[in-house]
Order: structure tokens, then sequence, then C-alpha cells
């Protein structure tokens, strides 16, 4: 009896549901997550389905199946306009082609989440087999002295997570413990296909490099586009209310005096001053606090002010190292999704041999969503990932009090 009680209490609590965005579906998505019926899971482990909305590129497949495994039972997946081969085996496929408008594919979604929910809950739903088998990523016992995949006391990638090594900070050469992991392509606070492999000290990124570009998104500047690129640097500013506050604006009630008390509640809410002057200035694009006041600006009715040309030596790999972890993310999501593909295009460079081992794949994430627990770790698999790896990677989060060997504080 007690067993029907929960059974009956989980088909009526909202839809936990971890998302990885594809192409051209992030707003859409965003849409769906305002309904108080469906709870967007900051980690897969906290979800009991599995939403793959839009096209994915052919690398991304492995670290979606990574995502899906990192899921507890009972689980299910759902995909939205998403086409991925036999890559998440039977999983359930929806196609919003057919439905007049983007609402009543919202809608249709919804109502699909909500049938897979109720089916897993009262157990008339099997829930879905692993994807992939449980072995580490690159081969490591019984190699070194103490059995730790590498030579020496030190050094070693054991079930490929590489150790943690001293190195310098960045900002004061003190000598520190440095973790080197991939961090997306799914991380919910990331842009949608974003990967980039980070070296960092505490929460302070030392290198950046830029694995896979983000997913193409829609380009235009317009008032809904620039009123979801704010909400989305309020979550990050510790500003939920207001974040949903302009999500609902953006699907709903947009008139003057709606986006006039909006702004006024932002501008009032401190949120300005709690960027740092400086942070994530581009030449000739301005500063994070630029980029929010344009936003502002546009979300309201006016015109953002006229910016230069991006200059050819901007990258991610020179804008991020030396920033926090929380600093990174509000300058990654500060961009429009033109000026971040230019900013994170894949440099031509030639791959390093670090450890003999090959990487290809086993991402070890930090992302929300593609970190691979292999018997219960904490971390994600994979060569240097973590919930960072895919929104999905580990435990992922916001990364609000970011632990490079754990869980990203909330990203998304």
């Amino acid at each position: 009896m007690a067993v029907s009680a929960l059974s009956r209490w989980a088909r009526e609590a909202p839809v936990p549901v971890f998302v990885a965005i594809g192409d051209g579906m992030r707003e859409r998505v965003e849409r769906l997550f305002c309904d108080p019926g469906i709870e967007r899971a900051a980690t897969p482990r906290h979800a009991a389905i599995l939403l793959i909305a839009g096209r994915m590129r052919l690398e991304d497949r492995e670290d979606l199946r990574r995502l899906h495994d990192q899921m507890p039972h009972p689980r299910a997946t759902l995909l939205w306009d998403a086409k991925v081969g036999e890559a998440l085996g039977d999983a359930e496929i929806f196609s919003g082609g057919t439905l007049e408008s983007d609402k009543d594919a919202g809608e249709a979604v919804r109502d699909h989440l909500e049938r897979l929910w109720q089916d897993l809950a009262s157990g008339e739903r099997p829930s879905e087999p692993d994807l992939l088998h449980d072995e580490p990523p690159n081969p490591w016992e019984g190699i070194g002295p103490h059995g730790q995949g590498g030579k020496g006391m030190m050094g070693g990638t054991p079930y490929g997570r590489p150790m943690a090594m001293t190195s310098d900070d960045l900002r004061d050469g003190l000598a520190l413990d440095t973790y080197t992991a991939r961090f997306g392509p799914f991380l919910p606070m990331f842009p949608p296909g974003l990967l980039l492999e980070m070296t960092l000290q505490g929460d302070v990124i030392q290198a950046a490099k830029v694995l896979r570009p983000p997913l193409s998104q829609k380009a235009e500047e317009n008032a809904p586009a620039a009123l979801s690129r704010l909400a989305r640097l309020l979550d990050l500013l510790g500003l939920p209310a207001l974040g949903q506050r302009t999500r609902l604006a953006v699907a709903g009630d947009r008139s003057s005096s709606t986006l006039e008390k909006l702004g006024r509640a932002i501008r009032w809410s401190g949120a300005m001053l709690a960027i740092p002057p400086g942070l994530g200035a581009v030449e000739g694009q301005g500063d994070l606090s630029a980029r929010l006041n344009d936003l502002l600006a546009v979300a309201g009715g006016s015109s953002p002010a006229t910016r230069p040309e991006l200059p050819e030596s901007a990258h991610l790999s020179s804008l991020l190292p030396g920033l926090e972890w929380s600093e990174a993310m509000l300058v990654l999501n500060s961009f429009d999704d033109k000026t971040l593909s230019m900013l994170a295009m894949v440099m031509d460079e030639p791959d390093e041999e670090r450890d003999g081992h090959d990487h290809d794949g086993d991402h070890m994430r930090h992302d929300h969503g593609g970190h691979h627990d292999h018997g219960g770790s904490h971390h994600e698999h994979g060569r240097h990932q973590g919930e960072g790896g895919q929104g999905g990677h580990g435990d992922y989060g916001s990364h609000q009090g970011h632990d490079p060997h754990g869980s990203h504080g909330g990203h998304t």
C-alpha cells in the first residue's frame, strides 16, 4: 500500500527532465520549461526522462549515450525532431513538423513527456537498459608501482580520470593542484554543443581549448532572443525569479509597459553592481556590463549600440583563462550566437601525446549530462571530463562553488 501511495505521488509530481539541445532548439526548449509541470533537472542523475531536442552531430552521439546511462531507473528517452540513428536504442520519437506553430509543438511535447512519466511511475513502461559497457576508457590496472596507471608515485589515469598535478597559479604563482577536464557538450550552463577542455586550479580557469563549437541556434537579435539571453544571465547572477519572469515575457506579454516594469526590476535588483568592471571585455565589443545593457535596451524596444567587427585575434582560449568558474559562465552566455560561434572556432592545432592513450570519445565530464559514472564514482567517464562534459557530465549544476573533481554546482 505504501508503494502504491508513493507511485501515485510520483505521478502527480513535475516531470524530471534532462535535456540535450541541438540545432536551433534552445528557445523552444526554454519555453517548454516555463510550464510548472515540467522540471528541468540540473544533472541526468536527477532525471527520469532524457529529452534530445534537435539535430545532433555524429560526434555528439557517444556523449548522448553517456548522458542516458547516468540516469537512474526507471528512465526513458524522447527524441524531439532529433535524428541520432540507433544511438539511443528504442527511444520514442516526436516530430513537430505537422503542427502549425511552435506553441502547438511545445504543448504536444509537454503532453508526451507527462505520459511517459505517468507510465514510468506506474510501472506500465519498462526502464531503458544501459547503452554502454561499464568499462574504463583507458587500460590502467596494474600499470605503475602502485597500480595507479602511471609511472612513479605521481601521474596516471586511473579508470580514465587523470590525477591532479601541481602547477603554478596564474594569479600569484603559488603552486596548486591543477585538474584538466572536458566540459560539455550538453552542460546546462554551456551554450548547446560547446565542448571545452579546461585546466582548473580550484575554481580558476588556467587554460581553455575549444574541442567542438556550439551548435547553431537562431542568430537574429530580436526582442525574444535578447530576453532569452537576458534570462540565462539572470539565472547565473543568482536571480532565478527574475529569470523566470523574463522567460514568461518571451512566451507571453511583451507589451511596452510589461517590459518597462521588467527592466526597472532588473536594474533595482543590483544585478549590474554584481559584475566586476571589465569582465569579459573584447576589443570593440565592450565588457559584460555593456552587453547586459544592450540586452536590456533590446528587450525594452530600443536598439543596442552599434559595435565593430569582432577582432580576428579574439577567442575563448584567450578570453577564459584567469576567470573564476562563475565569471566564465557569465561571459559565455553574454554573447549572441553569431559572435560566440566566431569566438569558439576550433583551432587547427596538432594534438599533443600526453600519456599514450586514445582519448577520443572518452570525455570525463562535468557537464550536466555527459559524464559517465562507472561503478558509482563521483566523476564523469572518460579522459578529462566532469558534469561539465555534457551538461551532461558528472554531477553538474550551475557550478556555484565549483569542485573540479565533482559536480559543478548547479549547471544546467
